[in-house]
C-alpha cells in the first residue's frame, strides 16, 4: 500500500459561514432577524439580534505561512476561499486527497452555543433551523457524497431538540454537535434525565452526538506571561475531564445503543485515561455507588466512543489499547492545526506501520459506518483514493498566500508570543465588533 492509495475521511473540519447564508432559510415572519454580516471597517461581522460577535474567522489560516499564523483574519477577502465557498472546499479536498468531510459551525458556535442563550426562544429555534437547512442543502448536497452532515439543537426545550433529529435524519444527518458539558453553559448536567428525550431520538435514528473540543471543559491559560504554546499543547487533551464524566453517565444503559465522538480529542492519552478509569472502579465502586453490571468502564468507553487523530504517532503504535474499530481521522481544515495541503503524507507517517485492513478501518471505514457515510455508491471506490482526487486538483494552486492580513497579535520576534498576548488581541476585536 502507498500514500496514494489511502482513502481519507475527516471527522472533525470547519464551515466558515458565507454572509448569506441563513437569508435563504429564515422562515418569511422572521425575515429582517435573521443572522448577518455587515461591515465595520475592515471587518465582516456576524450580527444577530443586535448582537455582533468576536471573530469570525476564528482561526482560519489554511493556506498562510506558517510565520503568519495567530493574525486571524478579519473578512472574508483575507481567508482562503475554501473556507467558505462549497466549491473552493471540494478543490481543496481534493487538493489534499481528502474524500469526506463532517464540517462544525462557526458563528453559531461549534455545538450553537451562540443560539443556546438569546432570549427570544422562537428566533433562536428559527436560526437553529435556518442553519441546519443551509449546512444541508447549500453546503452537504451541494456536492453528494463529500460531506457527512451535521447537526445543532435548541438546548432548552427537548421536545424541539427530538422533532429536529427526527426532521434532519429522514433527510440523512446522522451527526449532531453538542457540547462536551452543557452545565457549563447553565443547563442541566448529562447526568440528568432532562436530555433523555435528545439521547433516544439520537439513539433510534444512528445519530452521533459530536463534542468538539472548547465547547465546554476548556484549556485553562496558566498566566498571561506564559507562552501560548502551552494552552495549544493542552488543548485536544483538555477534553480528558468530560470523556470520564461521560463514561459514568446514565444515557449508556438507558439507550445502549448510543454513540458519541470525542472531536479533535486525539488518541494517545486515552489508554492511560482507560487503565486509570478501570483502577478506579476496582478500588472505590464499593463505596461510590458506580455499577457498570459487571463491565468496566473502558467497556463503555470502546462500545460507544468514537476517538479521532491529526497527527498522533504513539497513539496508532498503541492500538491494542484501543479499540481500532472505533478510531477515526481528522484534517481540522481550516483551522491551525491542519494538515492541508499534505494531510495524506502526515497521515502516512503514523499509519504505514499498521496492516491494510487496520489502515482502512481509521481512514475512512470506521467514519463511514458510525456516521452512515456512503460515499463509494456514489463515486466508486477506485475514484475516492489520495491519488484519484489529487488528479482532479490540479488546477487548484496549494502555494502559501503571503500577507493576507488580519489582526496582529503583535509579535515581538525577541520574546515568545504568550497567553497574555493573545487574549488582548481578542479582547480588542471584541470591543471593536460591539455594535
Amino acid at each position: 500500500m502507498k500514500v496514494e492509495d489511502l482513502i481519507l475521511v475527516s471527522v472533525d473540519d470547519h464551515a466558515i459561514e458565507p454572509p448569506n447564508a441563513f437569508a435563504r432559510h429564515m422562515p418569511a415572519r422572521f425575515k429582517g432577524r435573521e443572522p448577518h454580516v455587515v461591515k465595520k471597517g475592515e471587518r465582516d461581522v456576524w450580527v444577530f439580534e443586535e448582537q455582533a460577535t468576536g471573530y469570525m474567522g476564528l482561526n482560519s489560516v489554511v493556506g498562510r505561512p506558517k510565520e503568519e499564523y495567530g493574525m486571524e483574519p478579519l473578512g472574508y477577502d483575507q481567508m482562503r476561499r475554501g473556507t467558505w465557498s462549497i466549491k473552493d472546499r471540494v478543490d481543496d479536498m481534493n487538493a489534499n486527497g481528502v474524500l469526506g468531510s463532517l464540517c462544525f459551525p462557526t458563528f453559531p458556535g461549534f455545538a450553537g452555543q451562540r443560539f443556546q442563550v438569546h432570549g427570544d426562544r422562537d428566533v433562536s429555534l428559527a436560526a437553529i433551523q435556518a442553519y441546519n437547512d443551509w449546512h444541508l442543502h447549500d453546503w452537504c448536497n451541494a456536492a453528494p457524497g463529500r460531506f457527512i452532515p451535521l447537526m445543532i439543537v435548541p438546548w432548552w426545550d427537548m421536545k424541539a431538540a427530538a422533532a429536529e433529529v427526527e426532521r434532519l435524519a429522514r433527510q440523512g444527518v446522522h451527526a449532531i454537535s453538542l457540547s462536551d458539558n452543557p452545565a457549563i453553559h447553565g443547563y442541566p448536567s448529562i447526568h440528568s434525565d432532562y436530555w433523555d428525550p435528545l439521547w433516544k431520538a439520537c439513539s433510534d435514528n444512528k445519530v452521533v452526538i459530536c463534542c468538539h473540543i472548547g465547547t465546554g471543559v476548556k484549556a485553562d491559560h496558566a498566566s498571561d506571561m506564559s507562552p501560548i504554546d502551552a494552552w495549544i499543547t493542552s488543548m485536544p487533551i483538555s477534553i480528558a475531564n468530560s470523556a470520564a464524566d461521560w463514561i459514568w453517565a446514565p444515557m449508556w444503559k438507558k439507550f445502549p445503543d448510543l454513540r458519541m465522538a470525542l472531536s479533535e480529542g486525539g488518541i494517545g492519552w486515552v489508554p492511560y485515561l482507560l487503565e486509570r478509569a478501570d483502577f478506579t472502579h476496582r478500588h472505590h465502586n464499593a463505596w461510590t455507588n458506580s455499577n457498570f453490571d459487571g463491565k468496566m468502564p473502558s467497556d463503555i468507553f470502546n462500545k460507544h466512543f468514537i476517538t479521532c487523530f491529526i497527527e498522533d504517532n504513539f497513539g496508532l503504535k498503541n492500538l491494542d489499547f484501543l479499540n481500532a474499530d472505533m478510531v477515526t481521522w481528522e484534517s481540522d481544515y481550516p483551522h491551525s492545526d491542519c494538515t492541508w495541503p499534505n494531510s495524506p503524507e502526515t497521515a502516512w507517517e503514523g499509519l504505514q506501520h499498521l496492516s491494510k485492513d487496520v489502515i482502512d478501518k481509521v481512514t475512512h471505514l470506521n467514519a463511514m459506518r458510525e456516521f452512515s457515510f456512503d460515499p463509494f455508491s456514489i463515486h466508486g471506490r477506485e475514484n475516492c483514493t489520495v491519488g484519484a482526487l489529487r488528479a482532479q486538483a490540479t488546477h487548484v494552486s496549494i502555494e502559501p498566500a503571503l500577507g493576507l492580513g488580519g489582526a496582529d497579535h503583535g509579535r515581538d520576534d525577541n520574546k515568545p508570543v504568550t497567553s497574555g498576548d493573545i487574549n488582548a488581541m481578542f479582547a480588542q476585536a471584541d470591543a471593536q465588533t460591539a455594535l
